[in-house]
């Protein structure tokens, strides 16, 4: 069981350096330190939570380790295409309209005249 919540541990620890991961240059100095920088922490937790070094271990922190690297590079391609997404829905809705400053005055001008005209007559 403790092995679990280490690995989501793991997995959680390597979200943002996969994040970080993937706004550098492949191969740089910053990409190979968002890749090895997590390691240290990985180490301490193996020796805080006392699941050691056991040959089992391996393969489930490593697979964390990997799959958290993995979703924080997705995380960041995820955000681009839903502000993608919600800057097209606007670009191309009846939102962008209302939301723009001249459709917004033209309408109130024209809405208070009409209605100042009617309070009066």
């Amino acid at each position: 069981m403790i092995i679990f919540i280490v690995a989501i541990s793991v997995f959680l620890i390597n979200l943002p350096f996969g994040y970080w991961r993937s706004k550098v240059k492949k191969f740089s100095p910053q990409w190979f330190l968002a890749i090895h920088l997590p390691v240290p922490f990985v180490i301490l937790l193996r020796i805080y939570s006392n699941i050691g070094f056991e040959f089992y271990t391996y393969p489930i922190l490593i697979g964390s380790f990997f799959l958290g690297q993995f979703f924080g590079k997705n995380i960041n391609s995820k955000i681009f295409k839903i502000f993608k997404l919600k800057k097209r829905f606007l670009k191309d809705s009846i939102f962008q309209k209302i939301l723009s400053s001249e459709y917004v005055i033209k309408n109130l001008e024209s809405f208070v005249t009409s209605e100042v005209s009617v309070f009066y007559s």
